[in-house]
C-alpha cells in the first residue's frame, strides 16, 4: 500500500482536483464539517466519471447506478475556511459486481489530512440486481495500489438497546439524481445526535437499502465511551443505514 502523495506521482489511476475550504461548508469553529468533507470526496469521484465519459448521463443512458455500501473515512486534521487543498480519488480493485476505491485530502504542503476507503454496488435499474461493470468502464476506470490506512470491515456492529429518537419523513431535499436519499445525507443526520463539541475522527457508514421520498426514518441512537452508534430504521426496526462516529481520545 502507498502514500497518498506517491499515487499522485507515479499511477495513471488517480485523479485529483484543487479545491479551497469555503464559508458554507465550515463549522462554528471555522473548521470543514464531516459531512463536507464526505462531499469533497463524493464529487471527486464524481469528477472522474464526467470526465472519463462515464458520469451521470452515460449511467442514465444504460440503467445502471453505482450504490454505496459503505464509507470509512479518517480525519487527522480539519481545514479550515480559506485552506487550499487537494482532493484526490482512484479505485483500487473491481471483484465482480463489486468497485473498491481510495479517497484523500491533502493541504498545500502535500500534508494529508484525511483518507477514506468505499465500497460500491454496479446496479441494473431495470432489475435492481447487482451487474458487472461493461469493459469499456473497466478500461475507463484504471486500477492503482491500495493507500496507506487501517481498513476496517464493512459491517458495523449494532450495540444492543439504545435511545430510540423522535421519527421524522423524508423530504425531496435528502434526495439525490438517483431520486433515493443520497450517502451524504445519512451522515449529516446521524451529526445532529452527537454532544457539543464532539469531534469526529472516524467515520463509518453501512448502507443497508435505500430509501425514497415519505419514507420515515426512526433513529436508534447508542453511545460507547466516545463511539456513537446511529441506526436509521424503518418502522420494523430495519435499518436503511447505520452510521458509527468516533471521537478524539479514544
Amino acid at each position: 500500500m502507498l502514500s497518498a502523495e506517491t499515487i499522485l506521482n507515479t499511477t495513471k489511476a488517480s485523479y485529483a482536483y484543487d479545491a479551497r475550504i469555503r464559508y458554507s461548508e465550515a463549522d462554528c469553529e471555522n473548521k470543514l464539517t464531516p459531512e463536507a468533507l464526505l462531499n469533497y470526496f463524493q464529487d471527486c469521484s464524481t469528477f472522474q466519471s464526467e470526465d472519463l465519459g462515464l458520469g451521470v448521463k452515460y449511467m442514465l443512458e444504460n440503467h445502471l447506478v453505482w450504490a454505496l455500501n459503505s464509507w470509512q473515512i479518517d480525519v487527522e486534521k480539519y481545514p479550515e475556511i480559506g485552506d487550499r487543498v487537494k482532493v484526490g480519488t482512484q479505485p483500487y480493485e473491481f471483484k465482480g459486481f463489486i468497485g473498491f476505491r481510495n479517497f484523500w485530502m491533502e493541504n498545500s504542503q502535500g500534508k494529508r489530512l484525511a483518507v477514506a476507503n468505499s465500497i460500491w454496488t454496479l446496479l441494473s435499474l431495470n432489475t435492481g440486481k447487482p451487474v458487472r461493470p461493461a469493459q469499456e468502464m473497466l478500461d475507463g476506470y484504471k486500477v492503482g495500489p491500495k493507500i496507506e490506512m487501517e481498513y476496517l470491515p464493512r459491517k458495523i456492529a449494532v450495540p444492543e438497546g439504545g435511545e430510540a429518537r423522535k421519527e421524522f419523513i423524508i423530504t425531496r431535499h435528502y434526495l439525490d439524481t438517483n431520486h433515493h436519499v443520497n450517502n451524504g445525507q445519512y451522515v449529516k443526520m446521524a451529526l445532529e445526535y452527537l454532544e457539543e463539541g464532539f469531534e469526529i475522527r472516524r467515520l463509518r457508514a453501512e448502507y443497508k437499502k435505500q430509501a425514497y421520498l415519505n419514507d420515515v426514518f426512526y433513529p436508534v441512537v447508542h453511545k460507547q465511551d466516545k463511539i456513537y452508534t446511529i441506526s436509521m430504521n424503518d418502522k420494523n426496526g430495519e435499518p436503511y443505514a447505520v452510521v458509527e462516529l468516533t471521537g478524539r481520545n479514544s
